[in-house]
């Protein structure tokens, strides 16, 4: 679907811009009032509490379909953000699950919903907010999660999102008591965010997305993949420009070196995010893991000199996937992975041509056949070999005991005045009991380092 040509940069820009500088983003004296929200002053856009802002928001995304919300009406379909429908905490603040009946408005069905209330103790909430109401009002795409609504009341700021009942892939690909992912759903998912991201980089007027991460990929049912959270995004270079200048935000582990050295802004950013997320995919380890040797705690400095050697590519896999992967797609993958992972921007490809090189590795059907193992985390395996060390030596303790009684009986007979007291009986063994806690979340923000 084409972009609508409705020009946020300045909407949102203008929060922090002098005077001077917002005159340059005023719409022309022909602009027609569906643009009239491009005319806020610095005043409107920096208080949150505006009163006009939520008629400007209605004015400017007139035919993006999106609903306004009460307050009242949210408290009403999350029973009040009650705890018992809390999906996760992010950056922005707390995630509920609610529902919609068809009765809530016309023309809406029911279905479940996201509710995330934005935190505004800080400027950075409410201009994250803003642009991603913005955004996401004019930007539609299968692999983009859709924005229905929003609220803008008083100083409550909250959008409600379509509901992902697998939550985000960090969760899926890192959750430590549950069946991995297979190796079609990992491929599934790197093919779905790829077309997110070529989606944004080729629109009318591109987008950057700036903080492509785990995190950030919403899973539904069918393990469909759609990016969310767009606080971050900027638009890209305009005219003769080959970046955009800006503070450096986003995620340790996902920045592109160059990004965080200068401050240039490319698409090529976001190629060099999705080398990582493609990389955890297929090594199953996480973008940083401070838990690991201090060499391999940085995964895309770790692994990427091994990933064009075939001999050693079967060392980087996830070792949970137990053998289960097409080996020629593993190694078409890794290979992409190294180019996007290239410290020269220009050396990486575009997002159009990693969907192209890994829309047909979804199908490779070279994959060893066999049954599907789960292999139990090392914490557990510790405990279960310990716990059968001691029954062992529970059951050797009860045959040693016995010897001691028939030997002690047979002493007996033979010598009456000996007073023979069997052994005193060892105290009996019990296995550890093994508890497993489930963490489920739903839209979320984690923080970002500056």
């Amino acid at each position: 679907m084409a972009v609508k040509k409705i020009s946020w940069r300045c909407m949102v820009l203008s929060c922090y811009k002098t005077k001077e500088e917002t005159e340059k983003c005023k719409p022309k004296k022909e602009v027609t009032k569906q643009n009239s929200f491009q005319r806020l002053s610095l005043l409107d856009l920096s208080n949150p509490s505006s009163t006009t802002l939520s008629e400007d928001l209605s004015i400017s995304l007139a035919g993006s379909n999106l609903h306004v919300f009460a307050l009242q009406e949210l408290k009403l379909i999350t029973q009040s953000f009650s705890s018992s429908n809390f999906l996760g905490q992010g950056g922005f603040g707390p995630v509920h699950k609610g529902f919609i009946d068809d009765k809530l408005r016309p023309g809406l069905k029911a279905q479940p919903v996201a509710v995330k209330l934005l935190d505004l103790e800080g400027m950075q909430g409410h201009r994250e907010w803003l642009t991603e109401v913005i955004l996401l009002g004019q930007l539609r795409h299968p692999h983009l999660v859709k924005l229905i609504g929003y609220c803008c009341e008083d100083e409550h700021r909250l959008l409600v999102y379509e509901y992902m009942p697998r939550g985000s892939l960090e969760n899926q690909l890192f959750r430590r008591y549950a069946a991995t992912l297979p190796w079609s759903a990992r491929m599934k998912i790197a093919v779905g965010a790829a077309k997110g991201l070529a989606f944004l980089h080729e629109a009318e007027n591109p987008v950057i997305y700036r903080d492509f991460k785990a995190s950030n990929i919403l899973l539904d049912s069918d393990y469909t993949a759609k990016l969310s959270d767009f606080g971050l995004a900027k638009d890209g270079p305009e005219g003769d420009d080959t970046h955009v200048s800006t503070r450096v935000m986003g995620t340790h582990g996902y920045a592109a070196p160059e990004y965080i050295m200068t401050g240039h802004l490319t698409a090529m950013s976001d190629v060099y995010s999705f080398g990582v997320v493609l990389l955890e995919l297929l090594t199953g380890r996480k973008s940083v893991d401070k838990n690991r040797p201090h060499r391999e705690q940085n995964l895309a400095e770790w692994a990427r000199p091994m990933l064009n050697d075939s001999k050693k590519l079967s060392r980087l896999m996830d070792p949970r996937l137990e053998g289960q992967y097409s080996e020629s797609g593993a190694r078409k993958a890794a290979t992409l992975a190294y180019q996007c992972l290239s410290h020269r921007p220009k050396m990486r490809p575009t997002m159009s041509t990693v969907v192209k090189t890994l829309e047909p590795l979804k199908n490779f059907d070279d994959i060893p056949s066999g049954p599907f193992v789960y292999t139990v985390p090392m914490e557990i395996d510790s405990l279960q070999k310990e716990g059968k060390r001691k029954e062992v030596k529970k059951r050797n303790g009860h045959r040693h005991h016995n010897h001691q009684l028939h030997q002690g009986h047979r002493h007996n007979h033979r010598h009456h005045h000996q007073d023979v007291r069997p052994p005193t009986k060892s105290p009996s063994h019990s296995d550890s009991a093994l508890r497993h806690n489930n963490h489920t979340n739903g839209l979320n923000s984690p923080l970002r380092s500056c």
